[in-house]
C-alpha cells in the first residue's frame, strides 16, 4: 500500500474515516461463544477478547497465527536536561542487541510465535530538545509516521508496537500532560531508574516544554510534533495503519500508550481496535489507561518497554482466540444442557 499522506493535515484526514469492526462477524462470534461447551461467561474476559478479535478480523472464528512485533528506536534532545540514568548511545547499543536477538522482546516474540522487526529512526540525529523548540519539523514527524505506517504487515493477525529511546519516558510524560492535563510532576516517573534529583529534572523539563508549546496543546498531532519523538510518532503511524487494515493491536506500556493516545485525542474511537496488554510500573501508565478507558490484561510490575508487556499478553489473546475458534459447541460435542 502506497503511503497515503504527505502532511499532518492528510494524516488527520485518514483518521477521520477509519473503518469499524465487522458487525456480522461480531454477531456470529458472539452467537458461537454462547453455544460452546462451558457455562455462560465461564471464561470471563477471554470471551469478550476473542469476540473483539473476531470483529476486527471479520470472521466468526478468529486466528492468532501471524502476530507481528515492530520495535521503533529514536533519540531525544531533551536528554541534555539530565532526564535519564543512561546516555543516548545506549539506544544504538540496544538496537544492536535487538538485531542480534539478545533482548527480552526477542525472547518473548519467539515464545509467542511473533515475527519481529526493528526500525531505527535517525539515531545520529536526535530530536530537538523540546524545552528549547519543537522536537520535530512537520516533515520530520510525517516521515516518522510513515516509517510506522509502512512497517505494518497487512497480513498480520495481531500487532504489537514497541520502542527504544533514551529519554522517551520524558517525551511520553510531556505528551500525556499535554493531552490530558495535570501538572508535569504527576505524569513523570523514574523511567530507566533516575534518582530523586533526576525525577525533578524530568518534571521541570516537561513543565518547561508545556509552557513553551502552550499554543499547540489543542491539536494532538501538533503536540506529537512539538513534544514527542520519532519512535513515538512511528508507533502512532503503525497503530493507525493497523486500524486501516483491521489488524487488532495490543498496546504496550506508558510510552506506547502515550503515542496511541495522540490518535484517540485527535479522533475519539481511533483506538477501538486496541487492547491494553498490561499496566506498567511507570507512574503515569495506569492513569493514562484510565483516561483512555482501557483495562489492562496483565499487571506484573513490568517497566522495560520494548513491547515486552504487550508481547507477553499475546499469550492471553492467543488463548482467548483458541477457545472461541477451537472449542466444540454443545451440539457438536453431543453434550446436553447447552
Amino acid at each position: 500500500m502506497t503511503m497515503p499522506f504527505a502532511s499532518l493535515s492528510e494524516f488527520r484526514s485518514i483518521l477521520s474515516r477509519l473503518p469499524a469492526p465487522d458487525a456480522g462477524a461480531l454477531a456470529a462470534a458472539g452467537a458461537r461463544n454462547g453455544q460452546l461447551t462451558k457455562p455462560p461467561g465461564a471464561l470471563g474476559r477471554l470471551e469478550d477478547l476473542a469476540i473483539w478479535v473476531a470483529g476486527w478480523q471479520g470472521v466468526e472464528k478468529p486466528r492468532c497465527d501471524r502476530p507481528q512485533v515492530v520495535i521503533f528506536a529514536g533519540n531525544h534532545g531533551v536528554v541534555a536536561q539530565g532526564v535519564s540514568a543512561f546516555p543516548a548511545e545506549v539506544t544504538v547499543q540496544m538496537v544492536a542487541n535487538f538485531t542480534h536477538g539478545g533482548a527480552a522482546i526477542n525472547q518473548l516474540s519467539r515464545a509467542f510465535g511473533a515475527e519481529m522487526a526493528v526500525h531505527a529512526l535517525e539515531l545520529d540525529r536526535p530530536t530537538v530538545d523540546f524545552t528549547t523548540g519543537p522536537a520535530m519539523r512537520e516533515d520530520e514527524v510525517v516521515a516518522a509516521l510513515a516509517v510506522g505506517w509502512n512497517a505494518v504487515d497487512p497480513s498480520a493477525d495481531l500487532l504489537v508496537t514497541g520502542e527504544m529511546g533514551i529519554g522517551n519516558t520524558t517525551a511520553a510524560a510531556a505528551l500525556a500532560a499535554a493531552l490530558f492535563g495535570g501538572d508535569a510532576g504527576s505524569w513523570v516517573g523514574r523511567g530507566t531508574g533516575v534518582d530523586d534529583a533526576g525525577l525533578q529534572r524530568k518534571a521541570d523539563a516537561v513543565a518547561r516544554g508545556l509552557a513553551l508549546h502552550g499554543g499547540v496543546l489543542g491539536d494532538p498531532l501538533e503536540v506529537l510534533r512539538c513534544l514527542g519523538g520519532r519512535e513515538l510518532a512511528a508507533m502512532a503511524g503503525a497503530i493507525a495503519r493497523a486500524r486501516v487494515e483491521r489488524v487488532p493491536v495490543v498496546l504496550d506500556g506508558f510510552i506506547c500508550t502515550a503515542s496511541a493516545a495522540v490518535l484517540e485525542k485527535a479522533v475519539p474511537g481511533a483506538l477501538d481496535h486496541c487492547v491494553a496488554g498490561h499496566v506498567s510500573a511507570e507512574g503515569g501508565h495506569a492513569r493514562l489507561l484510565a483516561a483512555l478507558g482501557k483495562t489492562p490484561l496483565l499487571n506484573l510490575g513490568l517497566r522495560l518497554g520494548e513491547g515486552s508487556g504487550a508481547a507477553l499478553a499475546l499469550g492471553v489473546v492467543k488463548g482467548a482466540v483458541a477457545c472461541l475458534s477451537g472449542m466444540a459447541t454443545f451440539a457438536e460435542a453431543g453434550v446436553s444442557g447447552g
